[in-house]
């Protein structure tokens, strides 16, 4: 069984930048999002923060949604819920959650100097349970399906953050909730059909991957290992 790395450890190595924003809706409620997620081997940060979003990356993961990852510094990105295509993405320096530790932890053993994550939705929400009841109820309630990447109107952002070159994988991450299946119908008709996937695959299932971070610790590492060698077959 591999090495379980340290928080402390992987600090020390990758920084970590969000882009954050709030959307106000027609129904004048406000709710927070972040859009993309950059982990980056320090030696290889630019100066300005925001290059990393032009940059490719080593692999990109989709999981499904930012969870308690928050801003180290003040953000006052506010936009009207039509105008999300619009907002330029600006990348700040972000606090890790458990979830992009793991994450980390497979850029350590595979080499990987940048990784980004992109999500089913960018509705921050730190209990996968309120996540679920939040998105099921902006969609029913006011049509917002634009909290996710991959709706319509936000195509053109999705075709920047995606891999280039098939040889860059697409790690699918997103975990076994059947809830989650309007999302990741959407997701998938979205991905290029050329794309390289990996993630575990749940037996008896099509669509669901699991995530990072099972609750208990075992199947944390167990998730690592798995990771490991799914790469090297």
């Amino acid at each position: 069984m591999k090495r379980f790395i340290s928080a402390g450890e992987l600090k020390k190595t990758y920084g970590v930048f969000g882009h954050f924003y709030s959307v106000e809706l027609a129904s004048m409620e406000v709710v927070e999002c972040r859009s993309v997620l950059e982990l980056v081997a320090k030696s290889r940060i630019p100066k300005d923060h925001s290059d990393l979003s032009q940059l490719s990356s080593d692999a990109v993961f989709i999981m499904m949604n930012p969870g308690s990852s928050k801003p180290l510094v003040e953000v006052s990105n506010h936009v009207r819920v039509g105008a999300i295509h619009e907002l330029p993405i600006s990348l700040v320096p972000t606090k890790p959650d458990t979830t992009q530790y793991q994450v980390m932890r497979l850029m350590h053993f595979r080499q990987w100097q940048h990784v980004r994550v992109l999500n089913l939705s960018d509705l921050r929400s730190s209990k996968s349970p309120e996540f679920i009841k939040l998105y099921q109820r902006l969609e029913a309630d006011s049509n917002f399906d634009s909290h996710s990447i991959f709706s319509e109107v936000r195509k053109n952002e999705l075709a920047v953050k995606l891999p280039k070159s098939r040889k860059i994988p697409l790690v699918l991450a997103w975990g076994l909730s059947e809830k989650l299946d309007p999302l990741i119908e959407r997701c998938l008709s979205r991905l290029p059909r050329n794309r390289t996937t990996k993630g575990l695959l749940e037996v008896g299932t099509t669509n669901k991957y699991r995530h990072p971070l099972p609750s208990l610790h075992v199947a944390q590492r167990v998730w690592l290992d798995k990771m490991v060698r799914h790469f090297d077959e």
